[in-house]
């Protein structure tokens, strides 16, 4: 089930004995933990929470813990987390995926299916195996551990927020913080915490002190105090670039370098730019409409502010300056990681060259 379907079962007071988060996303999952202890801990408070880590203890110490009486809470919470440790160290070969052992092995003697089938009243499980994605390359260790634990049919699933969801909940924590946020700074904000909502989250309550009540969250707030500031100054001149701005791609050049920064990185999200424009232009594709849905169809990721700036670049920029433009960012790449006097030097006059 999705978070917000777990949390509507919660608020209903539909509340599972044994339940699985899965999932690397921390956001959602805390959300999900802190609803489910002031549900079924409102009247014990936290005396009734146990925790246990299953890459130091074992599932049958945890199940023989939610087996115990407690004389101190009439409810009582336990929580297992690093649950993918649980899982056999040893990858068994196909013929033996039927017969895997461990709680889902459907062996007789199994401790969590065992307590599953009966289990101890105003006591509620709770295993987090939050190690891996559920999409990617990680999918088939997630599915291995959700076979792991089939015997649990109370599974929900924390899938990373894309960036357009991220945009989403940034702008709902920003009125509940009674905030402004511009569509540059919260784009800018998005891409340089790669849409993880946990931190967004995060740096969105460091803003809010600095700013205060009621205050406008912009660009040169973002670059103040988020860690990644950076990255925010690295996209701020792959757009400038993008869109021929020579001044400030110089201005922003100026405080990578002022920050010692790594600007290969730079050149790196403009040559993923370009390439898009290019592609856009050689479609026909004229709007950011067009762009996102273009680029969408075709799997590739693509959100409202990043197709507006793939648009403006395909727009500015004819087909041969483009393809121009790829060179010279492939010599410039070249140029910082060969013998050279100054990195500095190098962007400068790749910076003179693109934009002449």
């Amino acid at each position: 089930m999705t978070p917000a379907q777990f949390l509507a079962r919660v608020k209903k007071g539909d509340i599972p004995a044994v339940c699985l988060f899965l999932g690397s996303e921390a956001y959602e999952r805390g959300r999900c933990r802190d609803a489910l202890i002031q549900a079924h801990l409102e009247s014990d408070g936290l005396d009734g929470l146990a925790q246990y880590d299953l890459s130091q203890s074992s599932i049958t110490q945890v199940v023989d813990d939610a087996r115990a009486m407690s004389l101190f809470a009439s409810r009582r919470l336990i929580l297992a987390t690093s649950a993918e440790a649980a899982l056999p160290r040893i990858l068994k070969s196909s013929s033996d995926d039927e017969d895997d052992d461990g709680p889902s092995g459907g062996s007789s003697d199994n401790p969590l299916e065992s307590y599953i089938a009966n289990p101890t009243p105003g006591t509620l499980l709770l295993f987090e195996a939050t190690r891996f994605d559920l999409e990617g390359e990680e999918k088939k260790k997630t599915d291995r551990i959700r076979k792991f634990y089939s015997a649990i049919t109370n599974v929900v699933e924390f899938k990373r927020f894309d960036a357009d969801q991220a945009r989403v909940e940034l702008a709902g924590m920003a009125r509940r913080m009674k905030l402004s946020i511009d569509p540059a700074a919260a784009a800018l904000l998005v891409e340089a915490l790669a849409a993880n909502v946990g931190r967004i989250a995060t740096e969105l309550e460091k803003l809010s002190l600095y700013v205060g009540e009621g205050g406008a969250v912009t660009v040169d707030a973002i670059q103040a105090l988020v860690p990644d500031a950076r990255a925010s100054t690295a996209f701020a001149l792959v757009n400038a670039l993008g869109r021929g701005d020579r001044a400030r791609a110089m201005a922003s050049l100026d405080a990578l370098c002022r920050e010692n920064e790594y600007l290969p990185l730079s050149l790196a999200f403009l040559s993923s730019q370009y390439r898009q424009a290019l592609a856009a232009r050689k479609a026909g594709l004229h709007s950011a409409q067009q762009v996102q849905s273009y680029f969408s169809k075709a799997g590739v990721p693509m959100w409202g502010s990043r197709a507006d700036q793939v648009a403006q670049t395909a727009q500015k920029r004819t087909e041969e300056q483009l393809e121009t433009g790829l060179k010279l960012i492939f010599e410039a790449d070249r140029d910082l990681r060969s013998a050279r006097p100054d990195d500095r030097i190098v962007m400068e006059q790749f910076i003179l060259r693109l934009t002449q």
